[in-house]
């Protein structure tokens, strides 16, 4: 009995010691750790993931904006009007010389129209007769400056320091004066706006501010530039609306992009190795399990005792050694005349001294020898049988 009771007073204490411990261990989890509310940007899905003017268009439209945004330009079956705004975020290159006067005449009467230059790519000639030529850029009589990309300061009232068009390419005008320009003639401008009639034409050197969100290509990641952050950053939004404000809410807003889809490959390689990684060591392992052993070499299996031809040959010598030549010269005319037949059916066909006169003609051998050949030697005739044999085995050849 005061065995058990001496055994309960340690359980007991034991339990008090855990349950003091573990008090400690909440009192302190409490006083050290607190709840913090934290926001993560969870990556574009649906029409965000490719079009890269989708909160852009989703802004205007709350802002009482009629917006028509699309993939291609298709003049045909979207008519421009006068206070209408078109947006190319496309690289202006993709436009054809028609197209381009089209939209010009368009711009004449009212239009708006926003354009890039075309993507800087290190080690391309930009002033030579291989430099990207844009049918739009050359009706301006813009040309662009042979310059790597550099970025410019752009400050906004209440924001933090800011830098523009750090990956476009910068741009000058031959004969043209801009009505608003960003840049200076000996580095080029990043951004102007030239009048055209009753509308406008803006230029720039970039459009990565109105993107959703920083894309960073391979190009642009060897420049080595700073991410842009889209229209999340407030001087992104004040540059966008001043960009914009020529014929804003007076029509249409014309946003024409092109659909950066992914490769398939690449896309598998990304997004499909919890399938194609276990295919692959799947493969490897039936690769392993098939491949060839090295170990000790295995002895050769016995070969036969005779090839074909010694049997050929022996069986001849057995039916000639006993009286059975005949049945070997037989054989041997049969084959001759099997293949005359094949050969020359017409000579086939005759018989008798007709049928060596013909034989002789096809073979240039004389008619006493082939008549000899064609007739059955004696049986003790050992010569005559030899000679007989070689000489229908060389007309057979023959023919």
């Amino acid at each position: 009995m005061t065995s058990a009771r001496r055994n309960g007073r340690v359980v007991g204490a034991t339990l008090v010691v855990v349950l003091v411990v573990l008090a400690l261990l909440g009192l302190w989890f409490r006083h050290t750790f607190h709840r913090v509310e934290k926001t993560l940007h969870l990556p574009p899905s649906g029409e965000a993931a490719y079009n890269p003017l989708y909160a852009l268009a989703k802004t205007l439209e709350a802002d009482g904006v009629k917006v028509n945004a699309r993939q291609r330009l298709m003049l045909d079956d979207n008519a421009l009007a006068a206070g209408d705004t078109l947006l190319l975020f496309n690289d202006p290159r993709a436009l054809s010389p028609p197209e381009a006067e089209r939209l010009l005449a368009w711009v004449e009467e009212g239009g708006h129209l926003l354009i890039r230059t075309p993507l800087y790519a290190p080690g391309e000639d930009t002033m030579g007769p291989d430099a990207p030529q844009s049918a739009m850029l050359d009706l301006l009589s813009a040309w662009l400056v042979d310059e790597t990309p550099s970025c410019v300061d752009f400050q906004v009232e209440g924001e933090d320091h800011h830098v523009e068009f750090c990956r476009g390419r910068r741009f000058a005008f031959d004969g043209v004066v801009p009505e608003l320009a960003w840049g200076d003639l000996q580095h080029g401008y990043v951004y102007a706006r030239v009048a055209a009639g009753k509308g406008r034409v803006d230029v720039l050197a970039d459009f990565d501010f109105m993107a959703n969100t920083a894309t960073r290509s391979f190009m642009q990641e060897t420049l080595d530039a700073p991410p842009v952050g889209g229209l999340r950053d407030g001087p992104h939004r004040a540059l966008a609306r001043q960009v914009l404000a020529p014929n804003y809410r007076q029509g249409t807003m014309h946003l024409v992009y092109a659909a950066e889809m992914p490769s398939l490959w690449r896309t598998l390689f990304l997004r499909g190795w919890m399938v194609w990684a276990p295919l692959l060591l799947a493969l490897a392992a039936w690769l392993w399990m098939r491949m060839q052993r090295f170990g000790p070499p295995l002895p050769s299996p016995a070969g036969e005792r005779r090839s074909l031809l010694e049997h050929v040959r022996a069986s001849g010598e057995h039916l000639y050694r006993y009286g059975r030549g005949v049945m070997l010269y037989s054989a041997v005319r049969q084959a001759f005349l099997a293949r005359l037949r094949r050969r020359d059916p017409v000579a086939a066909a005759l018989s008798g001294d007709a049928q060596v006169a013909a034989i002789a003609d096809r073979t240039g051998q004389p008619a006493d020898r082939i008549r000899t050949a064609l007739n059955v030697p004696a049986s003790h005739d050992r010569q005559g049988f030899r000679d007989r044999i070689s000489l229908l085995i060389q007309l057979r050849n023959r023919l």
